[in-house]
């Protein structure tokens, strides 16, 4: 009989806010082909000569400001969703980073010594991008292969639209909508506009044709941009919002090419001397709060919406370990099962 785990991935920390560990995450963050999507020696030098000359004492002085006793907040959020979903479900639950630590290799090899030969891959992230979601997949599966050949794995597909997802969304957000305010800002992890197009096998929808993310197409499959507007639309008609009180916006660009707009710091600018002075953002592509939400919205985006004009300021925190997300993710584990078992018991008969 198979013996079944699941695995949690998320992105992952470095292991403290000093530079020579955030120099260290960097540059396995950063080294990633599919991070950096560029040729390997111009990566490298961009990496080496650039970035990590001068970013490490920048992003750890961005990290002290949010780490908490229990270290990143994203690690620690990250275990307390494994133990909840751990128990909720009847077969062990792993978690692991794609950078820092816990790393996928030895939580791969400590699941092959327990016997486990059949794994639910649970990348947390709602929405697809070579970036998050299958730089994920691609290091799982490129580990596996060192550990056991006969490791099976069913990969739990971006669920940027599932119900159970905008319910826990709409659930966690709840108490925020109820209070008064002038509008609400999703703002996204932006992407280079280049990932997009690269995701398109046909190359002549994304990015390319008119209201592309409005028009069906097998493109939005793999379309960072289409999914997080099919998030937004349907997080909107659940919560009941008005149109004209809510807005997209994308966070998190590097310098130096094209990067999907509007930038949400220029719109934390803008936004009081439209009138919206009462400002609501909330982060659905990040299941866990972290440096991108924390640092980024909470503090430093706060600062610059207040100095821009603005009265009052609200980031509604990601899902976290929040009930609903819980139940939305034992849910997607009890489905996994369930089909197992079916498809077992009619393999006997």
């Amino acid at each position: 009989m198979a013996k079944q785990a699941v695995l949690l991935v998320n992105l992952g920390s470095p292991d403290s806010p000093s530079v020579p560990d955030v120099r260290r995450y960097l540059r396995e963050f950063l080294g990633d082909e599919r991070v950096l999507d560029m040729p390997a020696a111009l990566r490298w030098l961009l990496l080496e000569g650039v970035i990590l000359r001068t970013r490490p004492k920048r992003s750890a002085h961005a990290y002290a400001k949010v780490w908490t006793p229990d270290g990143s907040p994203l690690i620690a959020t990250s275990r307390q969703v494994r133990e909840k979903l751990a128990a909720r479900t009847p077969v062990p639950v792993a978690l692991a980073m794609r950078y820092g630590q816990p790393a996928i290799a030895p939580v791969l090899a400590q699941l092959v010594a327990d016997g486990v030969d059949d794994i639910l891959l649970f990348p947390q992230y709602p929405h697809y991008a070579m970036s998050s979601w299958e730089t994920v997949v691609a290091k799982v599966f490129a580990e596996a292969k060192k550990f056991s050949p006969a490791l099976r794995f069913t990969v739990v597909q971006p669920f940027y639209a599932e119900a159970g997802y905008i319910d826990a969304l709409v659930a966690s957000a709840r108490p925020y909508l109820e209070k008064p305010y002038d509008h609400l800002l999703f703002s996204y992890h932006g992407l280079p506009v280049s990932h997009l197009r690269k995701a398109d096998s046909s190359q002549v929808h994304c990015m390319t044709a008119p209201h592309c993310c409005q028009t069906c197409s097998p493109a939005h499959a793999t379309c960072y941009r289409a999914q997080v507007f099919q998030t937004t639309r349907a997080f909107a008609a659940r919560a009941g919002l008005d149109p004209a009180r809510w807005s997209v916006s994308f966070q998190s660009r590097l310098a130096g090419e094209p990067w999907l707009e509007p930038y949400s710091d220029h719109e934390l600018e803008r936004l009081p001397g439209a009138g919206k002075k009462n400002l609501l953002v909330i982060t659905p592509a990040f299941t866990a709060d972290c440096l991108e939400t924390l640092e980024e919205i909470r503090i430093t985006g706060r600062e610059a919406f207040l100095t821009a004009g603005g009265k009052s300021f609200t980031h509604i925190p990601c899902l976290n370990d929040h009930p609903k997300f819980i139940d939305f993710l034992a849910g997607q584990v009890d489905g996994w099962i369930a089909r197992n078992t079916a498809h077992k018991n009619a393999s006997v008969l």
